[in-house]
């Protein structure tokens, strides 16, 4: 299947080496459209998930941006659409294979801090699993032991914190919880997260940086806050909300990634 989905996107996109991956979260879509390149509809990729969470655009776009090669992901597979923790292997495989050594990774979250409201944007420096669930279950190899520590590269970490000063935007640091959804977090669930040092919480991310690891790529993560978590404020959540607040954060996210490749720092 990896063999035939390299196949389909080079005989689409050509044989250029990628330099980087980006999946986007919850209101970037349309930095998909920006790319100058073509976009394959993941149902025309063998082995690639079915990506049907509304506010996801489920193509595969390889073109310039910016001025650099770059794969991007319009939709992600959650694990809460199929109980599967390792939707995302074969599209982050593919991507090792198009060539990338890197890949940004952007979400929708929750904040856990009271000082970090809806609209703003957090850096991730580590997560917690706190689903309990590992995309690498199962794989027969001894590469299944990954080093999960830097997983988020502090050379990447620091590119985006040296985008967000050019471009004058905040871009805050924290710690991110997985909670596996799709129901949302309970009070007392935040309350947990809080005592265990989590700063945001979202249902997606984490089992793509294990799986990044796994295939030697280095990664940073970004999360767009949409909402205060549950029993922090009089917010009624609900996938809506999400996709309402989405872009608030987006439009910021877009300048920081833009100067991120336009510089190429961290590279």
């Amino acid at each position: 299947m990896a063999m035939s989905a390299l196949q389909a996107v080079r005989s689409r996109a050509g044989a250029a080496p990628v330099e980087l991956g980006i999946v986007l979260g919850s209101g970037l879509g349309h930095l998909a459209a920006s790319v100058d390149g073509v976009a394959i509809p993941y149902g025309e990729l063998p082995g690639f998930p079915r990506a049907a969470v509304s506010g996801h655009d489920p193509h595969l776009v390889i073109g310039m941006l910016e001025g650099r090669r770059v794969a991007v992901f319009g939709g992600r597979a959650h694990y809460y659409e199929a109980g599967d923790p390792a939707a995302m292997r074969m599209p982050i495989g593919l991507l090792q294979a198009l060539g990338a050594g890197r890949l940004v990774l952007t979400n929708a979250a929750g904040s856990l801090r009271p000082d970090m409201a809806p609209g703003e944007l957090m850096l991730l420096t580590d997560h917690i699993n706190f689903s309990g669930r590992n995309p690498l279950i199962g794989e027969a190899t001894d590469a299944r032991f990954v080093n999960m520590v830097d997983a988020y590269d502090p050379a990447m970490r620091r590119a985006l914190r040296e985008a967000a000063a050019a471009e004058e935007i905040e871009l805050r640091e924290g710690v991110y919880a997985w909670y596996s959804g799709p129901s949302f977090e309970t009070p007392a669930e935040i309350r947990a997260l809080r005592v265990l040092g989590a700063d945001a919480v979202g249902m997606s991310t984490v089992p793509e940086v294990i799986l990044a690891r796994f295939f030697g790529l280095r990664v940073a993560a970004v999360s767009t806050i949409t909402n205060m978590a549950a029993g922090m404020s009089d917010e009624i959540l609900s996938h809506d909300h999400t996709k309402a607040m989405a872009p608030l954060g987006a439009a910021k996210l877009e300048r920081i990634l833009r100067r991120f490749l336009r510089d190429d720092i961290g590279a």
